[in-house]
């Protein structure tokens, strides 16, 4: 018996090794085994393993460990021990992965984090609750308060397009009124998710020279729910009514605006003659598909009218009169599809119609018109006219994603939009449509968690302009460490000319942007460092060549550039109910576009920008408090003559004082009733500019060409007030206030 036992122990072999992975760093709690057999052990905290066994021959020694590919190793065993070191790849793991981050801001339920939800926009003092507003309080984008839009890194604000459920919003904005900034039309507690790209953007869209808002609404509500809205300014009632076994729901709301009581306490600047009034409303029907997908419809309609006088720049006496009425329809019909092998389906249908009737007239002291004649000086009588435009756009969108292993996926597609646009000016007619189709396909590729690629290419076609384009895009991410990485992007974006340039030949082409990005960003979920260089090279832009006083060519000889540095950081952990951030941006630009002689900085940029919001919320009192402080350099202004030869030059300029801004804002969420019949209130407060500090966005500049006529463009009013009620039955809306994501 005794000489049995020994027999067996120096029969055995002796197996060790070090398990690692790819980049060399010791793995613990490795299953190594050989396989088929009860032989094997656990590698210990630097790696290390050591087993014996009585096998003998051809064997294969297995590793397994979570969130590791398995590595299987044929060996040999005979009496001498065997050391084998092993070395295992990382699994690509969504939650771990890279995501590339060049020259985009996920905000909402994204995973990889929220810059901004809709509770964030709605609590961001000075946006009152206006998703461009708040999103002005990020890097690259700049402020602006005499135009609607948004203005990112040196583009206008017609170059940054946004996006509903994957589908164009044609007009975004309330009607432009001259001089003054239009709010957004939607609100943003109808998204769950925003992405704000400020460059480099997906291949799945287009026609966008600068950046993309793309907002995801909502799907099914928590449960059903009846909301309204009390205050000064508007009054709303709304309601969200979800079926008894939540696979379907439907919605319907509606706003009152009136300004007139307001204005009566706030003075304007402006002489409404007109009180401006708003209606709006919306409806929503969404249903959820037995594999899991749903479909989504949103309508809204809005009509406005307004009415205001301004002192005119050529005269003393004189003013100019301005009148508008806006009717707005847009449609939004999704289908988000889980198929076979698979496969995921995206569609969407969009169409919208909007309806400008415009009127501007120079009336006298006691605000009669006048009319003019051919004896009159030609400045005089351009300013008399009546105009009506009519923009309509139908649009289709397919687009197709496959798993291909891993992580990585592959999308592609299709879209389709028809455009009709129709200008009635004073007796003129002008009109013209377009049949636009884009096809694209992008993949992310993932090599490791660490590594990974996204690669796109976009093919339009725009038949107004008989022309295609073919826009690559190229992104990167690497991950240096945990929670931080570097990222890349390169890509050549396309964007066909304004339609009041098309309107009048369309011998143009498409205007073009070539973005090269690079950023690093550290984000856990309490906190977020971003930092992102970039540059911008401008072709092809629009030209305005002067042919009569009321008469201009186009081509397309214009460019330019963009470069700058920006950073951002927000803040929810260091201090207890507190969160903030901070972001600045440093912008070079200069372009030579529509009426600029030569390369110069446009007038809608500034140097310097940069924004701090804090956020601080009293949990006993349930009361938060808000502030925003916004700054940029001055901006430049120009006055444009034309000298004997028909050219442009600039017979005056300089640039603006620094705009300062401190907004403020206020929540208090009680609520009333028993527990099971409560009404949930939510008490909100703001003022904008609470310091009076007296904004100049710019000049008007007389025709006569005298710069001593100049009008500074200011605010119609130094300070903005809102104070309301929000109430809701059915639906606790306190904690989404006292949370705020802290």
């Amino acid at each position: 018996m005794i000489f049995g036992v020994c027999f067996k122990l120096t029969a055995q072999t002796i197996i060790s090794g070090k398990i690692k992975d790819t980049k060399g760093h010791p793995i613990a709690g490795a299953s190594v085994s050989l396989k088929n057999t009860y032989d094997g052990a656990t590698s210990d905290s630097i790696g290390n393993y050591h087993f014996s066994t009585t096998e003998k021959g051809d064997q294969v020694i297995a590793v397994t460990n979570v969130g590791y590919n398995s590595v299987e190793q044929k060996i040999n065993i005979a009496a001498e021990p065997i050391k084998l070191d092993l070395a295992m790849k990382e699994q690509l793991n969504e939650l771990k992965a890279v995501t590339i981050t060049a020259g985009s801001f996920a905000a909402g339920d994204n995973k990889r984090g929220a810059v901004l939800s809709s509770i964030d926009v709605a609590t961001t003092a000075g946006s009152n609750a206006d998703i461009t507003a708040a999103l002005k309080t990020l890097p690259g984008a700049q402020q602006v308060g005499e135009q609607e839009g948004l203005f990112v890194r040196g583009g206008a604000g017609y170059e940054a397009k946004q996006y509903i459920d994957g589908t164009l919003v044609n007009n975004p904005y309330n009607a432009s009124v001259p001089d003054l900034a239009s709010r957004g039309r939607f609100s943003p507690f109808l998204f769950k998710g925003t992405v704000f790209s400020t460059g480099g953007y997906s291949a799945l869209y287009g026609q966008a020279l600068s950046a993309v808002v793309l907002l995801e609404s909502i799907d099914l509500p928590e449960k059903s729910e009846i909301d309204a809205t009390i205050s000064p300014l508007v009054v709303g009632v709304g309601t969200q009514q979800l079926a008894k076994d939540k696979k379907s729901s439907f919605g319907v709301t509606y706003n009152y605006t009136n300004v007139g009581l307001y204005f009566d306490l706030v003075k304007q600047v402006p002489d409404y003659f007109k009180v401006p009034q708003f209606h709006s409303g919306d409806a929503n029907f969404r249903i959820k598909t037995k594999s899991g997908g749903m479909i989504k419809y949103y309508t809204t309609f809005g009509y406005s009218q307004l009415g205001l006088r301004r002192p005119d720049v050529d005269s003393l006496y004189y003013k100019d009169a301005f009148a508008l009425n806006n009717h707005n329809w847009y449609n939004n019909l999704s289908w988000k599809e889980y198929l076979p092998n698979g496969w995921k389906m995206n569609l969407g249908a969009g169409y919208s119609t909007n309806k400008d009737n415009l009127m501007q007239q120079v009336q006298n002291s006691n605000n009669q018109p006048l009319q003019f004649n051919d004896t009159t000086a030609w400045w005089m009588q351009v300013k008399n006219f009546g105009l009506v435009n009519r923009q309509d756009l139908s649009q289709v969108k397919a687009v197709f994603e496959k798993k291909l292993g891993g992580i990585s996926y592959l999308r592609f597609g299709g879209e389709y939009q028809y455009s009709y646009n129709s200008t009635l000016y004073n007796d003129t007619l002008h009109k013209f449509s377009d049949n636009y189709s884009a096809l694209f396909a992008e993949s992310d590729v993932y090599i490791t968690n660490d590594l990974a690629a996204k690669l796109g290419l976009r093919f339009e076609n725009s038949s107004i302009l008989g022309k295609v384009d073919l826009a690559p895009r190229v992104s990167l991410a690497y991950k240096t460490g945990k929670d931080a990485q570097i990222s890349a992007a390169y890509g050549i974006f396309y964007q066909k000319p304004e339609n009041t340039q098309l309107m009048y030949t369309t011998n143009l082409g498409y205007t073009k942007a070539t973005h090269y990005i690079i950023n690093y960003q550290k984000m856990t979920r309490e906190r977020t460092l971003r930092i992102e260089a970039y540059y911008k090279k401008y072709d092809d832009l629009v030209e305005t060549i002067p042919v009569s006083y009321n008469y201009y060519s186009y081509n397309n000889n214009g460019n330019g550039y963009a470069k700058g540095v920006e950073l951002f950081w927000r803040d929810k952990k260091t201090f207890k109910d507190f969160d903030y951030w901070i972001s600045y941006s440093y912008l070079d630009t200069k372009r030579q576009f529509l009426n600029y002689p030569q390369q110069l900085m446009p007038t809608f940029a500034a140097t310097h920008t940069a924004s701090i919001v804090t956020k601080r919320f009293f949990t006993d009192i349930k009361t938060g408090v808000n502030l925003t402080y916004s700054f940029a350099t001055g901006r430049p202004y120009y006055d444009f003559l034309i000298n004997n030869t028909g050219k442009y030059f600039i017979g005056d300029q300089g640039k603006t004082k620094d705009f300062n801004s401190l907004g403020f804002s206020a929540e208090y969420v009680p609520s009333i009733g028993k527990k099971n019949a409560k009404t949930f209130i939510v008490l909100f407060a703001s003022v904008n500019n609470v310091l009076g500090y007296n904004a100049v966005y710019g000049y008007n500049y007389p025709y006569s060409g005298n710069p001593m006529l100049k009008q500074e463009i200011n605010p119609p009013a130094k300070r903005f007030y809102f104070i309301g009620c929000f109430l809701s039955w059915g639906v606790d809306r306190t904690q989404d206030a006292i949370n705020n994501n802290l």
